[in-house]
This record gives C-alpha cells, sequence and structure tokens, in this order.
C-alpha cells in the first residue's frame, strides 16, 4: 500500500538510512498516510474503545519480527528531518491460501500479494506533504531496488490506491506496469479508494 510519493529526481540533499526502533512514530505515521488510514482503523478495532490503537502501532513497528517492523523499513532524510518512508520485504515463493479468518478489508490486499510470488513487496511508500516535490519519493523508489537487487529479487512488486494520482504516475514513470486490480472492501472504513492496484517492475529496468 503505497501513496503520497512524487515524481522528482534524487536531490543531493537526500540521506537514506535504514530505521530503527526509535523510528516507531514515524513508521506509524507513515504507514497510516499510504493506506489512508487503514491500520489504524484496524488498530482501533484490535484495541477497542477505551484502547490507545496508534500505542499498539508503535509496539508493532518497533518489534524486531514481522512486516511491519523498524528492520524492514528505511527513512529518507532531508537536512535532519524525517521526509518520507520505504518499507518492503521478500513476498512469499508459493503463497498458501488465505486464512478464512482474515478480515475481509485485508482479502484483496492478499490476493494482489500472491500475484508477484518471490518479489521483493514495496509495501510502504509514502512522502510528507512538507517534502514533496525534492525527489524523496524517487530516491527511495531507487534504493527498493537496490535493496531487492542485493537480496536476489528479479523483480519489484507493490499496490496502490487508485486515489493516489501522484503516486501512480510516479511508478509508471519509473517503469512499473499495471498486473492486475481488486475492488477495494470498506466495511466501516472511510476511504474514497475503489480499487487496489498491483504494479510490477523487473529490478534493474529502466
Amino acid at each position: 500500500m503505497t501513496g503520497g510519493a512524487e515524481a522528482v529526481g534524487r536531490g543531493n540533499d537526500v540521506n537514506i538510512r535504514k530505521a530503527t526502533a526509535a523510528d516507531a512514530a514515524d513508521l506509524v505515521r507513515f504507514i497510516n498516510m499510504a493506506a489512508d488510514d487503514l491500520p489504524l482503523h484496524f488498530w482501533r478495532k484490535t484495541v477497542g474503545p477505551q484502547g490507545d490503537a496508534l500505542a499498539l502501532g508503535r509496539e508493532r513497528a518497533a518489534r524486531e519480527t514481522g512486516s511491519f517492523s523498524y528492520r524492514n523499513a528505511w527513512l529518507a532524510e532531508v537536512e535532519g528531518a524525517v521526509g518520507a518512508c520505504l518499507l518492503g520485504y521478500a513476498a512469499e515463493e508459493t503463497p498458501g491460501p488465505i486464512d478464512p479468518d482474515t478480515p475481509p478489508i485485508f482479502v484483496p490486499l492478499l490476493e494482489l500479494e500472491a500475484l508477484a510470488p518471490g518479489s521483493w513487496y514495496l509495501n510502504v511508500l509514502a512522502t510528507d506533504a512538507a517534502f514533496r516535490g525534492r525527489g524523496l519519493g524517487s530516491a527511495l523508489l531507487a534504493e527498493a531496488e537496490t535493496i531487492a537487487a542485493a537480496a536476489g529479487h528479479a523483480e519489484i512488486s507493490l499496490i496502490a490506491a487508485d486515489t493516489h494520482q501522484e503516486a501512480l504516475r510516479l511508478y509508471r514513470a519509473k517503469g512499473f506496469q499495471e498486473i492486475a486490480r481488486r475492488p477495494v472492501v470498506k466495511e466501516d472504513w472511510a476511504v474514497e479508494a475503489g480499487e487496489w492496484i498491483l504494479f510490477t517492475k523487473p529490478v534493474g529496468a529502466r
């Protein structure tokens, strides 16, 4: 689930670094930005009306394991300020059937992920509004290709909402090709998006 990126070349003042557990609050902010607050919506259901949903998100981001872990994240900084985030990891080589207990809201995403087995899955790419137009999204996409290549992946995959027009333009400009779409399952999640779109790109392709 990606969004909030911008189609501008990398600037000389962009520094990319691995995230740490201390970056958990930033990771929570960016994953919710990229996915139109879907993670927050789910965390709220998990903790209930009296719980702290953002605290649960920070706890998960600070974990050593799990897909949403700081160990899978990189941050782009400008003059020491965190402006954008990349989070990704290896997709399953042979995806199994979707667990019947999976909340319906996540089923379309899992269906799309299964169409790019063995790829390096770019789960989050998001740029803070104050830093857009400075090349952070492009820099992180280039970093994703470097990471994927170093890990031996032949392909990068990502899923974006159809309403994230700036991000969609960036991905297409960088050589990502649309593979499939699935309708967004909304239930009581307030979101404008109507479809999730799966994109893939061979590593090293221009």
